[in-house]
């Protein structure tokens, strides 16, 4: 040992600390990646392909939960929930006999139960990224839903374009009250 020096000590020293340091932040990107894919879901790789890159995509991701972190979300008291699901048998009953109507219903149900629980809702796009922080393993279905009644509107939905609306909504309806709804499933 007599032939090593302090300096080569101290290089030694150096290269640890910045080897310790580059696992470390790889450990934390890995960390912090995993957090992002469970929490988002889907969602996540719809936005990597959509920014085309996994650092920007993330970048927007963390925005978004930081965002709805600032909002006052609350989950939704029992009469609440029951009046909800009350709204939704209707809706869904309604479909045999006016397809549209019941669509046009889920939709501003939907939207309702969004508004009770305190998300902002003045801005489309900005709804559907503020619902991906929470809800990012259904929010495909609103957007799903929400073009086919946008065809619906324009007069060019079919009735089992309807119906697939229908069980869109449902799938986001059931994930925003927090359990699926108790409700039929023939729609």
């Amino acid at each position: 040992m007599s032939n090593i020096n302090n300096p080569t000590l101290l290089i030694v020293g150096i290269v640890l600390v910045i080897a310790a340091v580059a696992v470390a932040w790889l450990f934390t990107q890995r960390q912090r990646r995993a957090h992002l894919r469970e929490r988002f879901g889907p969602e996540y790789d719809r936005t990597v392909q959509t920014v085309g890159t996994t650092g920007k995509a993330e970048a927007l991701l963390e925005e978004r939960e930081k965002r709805v972190a600032s909002y006052r979300i609350r989950g939704l008291a029992e009469p609440d929930r029951a009046r909800f699901f009350e709204a939704w048998r209707r809706a869904q009953a309604k479909f045999v006999d006016d397809p549209a109507a019941a669509v046009t219903q889920a939709d501003a149900l939907v939207n309702e139960v969004m508004t009770v629980r305190g998300y902002p809702m003045s801005d489309f796009d900005r709804r559907i990224e503020d619902l991906t922080v929470e809800h990012g393993n259904v929010v495909h279905h609103y957007r799903a839903a929400r073009e086919i009644a946008g065809r619906h509107a324009r007069r060019q939905a079919s009735t089992e374009e309807l119906r697939q609306a229908l069980v869109h909504y449902r799938e986001l309806f059931g994930d925003l009250l927090g359990e699926r709804p108790n409700v039929r499933r023939s729609a």
